[in-house]
């Protein structure tokens, strides 16, 4: 068992039922995905800059993303309907709990000037959103072998109805919230 999956059974399930009152252990929030999602814009002239998000996503993530393709025409940027423009991984499981130790322990860390990540970017449902500006916060990633400076957006779906609960399941897992 994952570290984090362990200390979700043993630390923050109490202190969940405590805080919000559950009378049921299914009412309990809990993380459900993780997607992670990279667009690659230059896609569209360099076809190639595609296989090379292709490998950075999947060494970040542990497995190998699906690529993303364009759903409208849009003129202005040469792209045509179909062409692929990024690529996405959804992650469940054991490979889900992994990245989310790596990305709360290791690489939030690692950004530049980092004082915490947004307590306010929760959609209403109870999922939560980041994006990071390059993907070498990863340990992974050697940065001699990258050729170019890629973002990516993490999204953690969980089964909490209401933010609140979101936060507070994120919190007690280790996220850094901004105070």
């Amino acid at each position: 068992m994952e570290r984090l999956q362990e200390k979700y059974k043993n630390e923050v399930v109490p202190e969940l039922t405590k805080k919000f009152g559950y009378k049921n252990i299914m009412q309990l929030p809990k993380i459900e995905k993780v997607i992670i999602n990279m667009g690659v814009g230059e896609a569209v002239g360099n076809p190639k800059a595609l296989d090379s998000a292709v490998n950075d996503l999947t060494i970040i993530a542990g497995q190998k993303p699906i690529l993303t393709r364009a759903k409208k025409s849009l003129a202005a940027w040469k792209l045509r309907e179909g062409m692929p423009i990024g690529t996405k991984v959804t992650l469940r499981g054991t490979r889900m709990y992994q990245f989310l130790d790596k990305f709360i322990n290791v690489a939030l860390p690692r950004v530049r000037d980092f004082r915490g990540v947004s307590s306010t970017a929760f959609d209403g449902r109870g999922n939560y959103a980041v994006g990071l500006k390059e993907q070498l916060i990863f340990p992974e990633i050697e940065y001699d072998k990258i050729d170019k400076l890629r973002g990516m957006n993490i999204v953690i779906v969980t089964t909490a109805e209401k933010d609140e609960e979101a936060r507070e399941l994120l919190k007690l897992l280790g996220m850094p919230f901004k105070a």
